[in-house]
């Protein structure tokens, strides 16, 4: 390799090196603060002693700022307190008080303070420190797999606690005895085949409305107060739910309106087909609503806040094949001969408490892990 071209690799390489190896403190200051002048004024003193320091400067006026403030707040787990604030390696110091430099925060002021920043910006520059800006790209992304964990478990669990639906069951097994009789005059293979449609129905009709009411929320933006009065709600509909395992039937119940039950039987019992069963289960999802629409509503609230709509449908589909499970169970016991739908319907009247007592349990900590998520900033 030529010499002048040697130099020339060589140059860049000194200057790549250099680049990487600044170390960054980024400074929040306001017009007319005594404090953050004197601030300004020792670091620029300090500048020429540190030539691997770069001193960023945000006027915490601006928007652009407070944007950038509220990330590094995060990312260093502090509260915002008051001008200058200033943030280097592990180090905050917000208001007179540093943070990450000792075991405890460390309140100290004048020559002091500067002292102690000092040794702050030593302590970065000895141990390359990652740059605060970098510090809340770390922090996203971790938080980021946070929230897809805790999405994904609230998903599973909101799908069970609305799979443990007593509506449905109740449906299903009167839709199921009416087709027994069909098939014993000759139609066989009708409760299987039957079963299956309603369950698809289910499935399809609850997605469809899944998929409309998520994109209704994501259009018009959730914040976080929203997510806070579902995560309430959630709580007081699983406290709603306990009471019916201590007090069924007393004032009101999360189940059909007894107004809608005949309707509901009436228009069940008179199902003797494939497409009658699917076209019930179509019904039943509307009559279902005021029964099971609260672990939905919860979970469409959190998918419209923390996926996007593409990942958010994956996770509709997959809620919803959770949301059928027991379906499936109960036509393929019938329809294999493992139950009766007298001994299922004996067994949902008998378990009708305990089914609300878990579906409040559930429903409770769901609504209060969302809450704590929420509030702690995890989503």
């Amino acid at each position: 390799m030529p010499r002048k071209a040697l130099l020339i690799v060589l140059i860049i390489a000194a200057v790549a090196v250099s680049a990487a190896a600044t170390t960054q403190l980024v400074f929040f200051h306001e017009i007319g603060c005594s404090h953050c002048a004197h601030a300004d004024e020792f670091l620029s003193s300090i500048l020429p002693q540190y030539p691997d320091l770069e001193i960023l400067h945000y006027e915490i006026s601006e928007s652009a700022s407070l944007d950038l403030l509220a990330g590094l707040l995060a990312a260093y787990d502090v509260e915002q307190g008051s001008v200058p604030m200033i943030f280097i390696g592990d180090v905050a110091w917000i208001g007179g008080t540093f943070y990450g430099l000792y075991e405890e925060p460390y309140i100290v002021s004048g020559r002091a303070a500067d002292m102690t920043l000092e040794t702050a910006i030593q302590l970065a520059i000895d141990t390359t420190a990652i740059s605060p800006l970098d510090r809340i790209e770390e922090a996203d992304a971790d938080a980021a797999t946070l929230a897809r964990g805790l999405t994904l478990s609230a998903v599973i669990v909101a799908a069970a606690l609305d799979s443990i639906n007593p509506c449905t069951f109740a449906v299903l097994v009167l839709l199921l005895g009416t087709l027994i009789v069909a098939q014993r005059k000759g139609k066989k293979g009708l409760v299987l085949k039957a079963g299956l449609a309603f369950t698809i129905a289910i499935y399809i009709t609850y997605f469809l409305l899944g998929i409309g009411v998520f994109t209704a929320i994501q259009a018009a933006g959730i914040q976080k107060q929203f997510m806070i009065v579902v995560s309430c709600l959630a709580i007081l509909l699983g406290l709603w739910n306990m009471k019916d395992f201590f007090a069924y039937g007393k004032w009101f119940s999360i189940e059909v309106p007894k107004r809608w039950r005949p309707t509901v039987k009436r228009l069940t019992s008179s199902v003797v087909s494939i497409p009658g069963a699917f076209l019930i289960g179509v019904l039943d999802s509307f009559f279902l609503l005021p029964c099971s629409s609260g672990p939905y509503v919860a979970i469409l609230a959190l998918l419209s806040k923390n996926t996007s709509y593409t990942t958010g449908i994956w996770y509709l589909l997959f809620y919803n094949l959770i949301f059928i499970l027991p379906l499936l169970a109960i036509t393929f016991a019938v329809h294999f001969g493992f139950t009766t739908t007298a001994r299922a319907e004996r067994w949902r009247s008998a378990s009708l408490g305990k089914l609300h007592l878990i579906a409040g349990i559930l429903m409770f900590l769901l609504g209060a892990g969302m809450l704590t998520a929420v509030l702690k900033g995890w989503l």
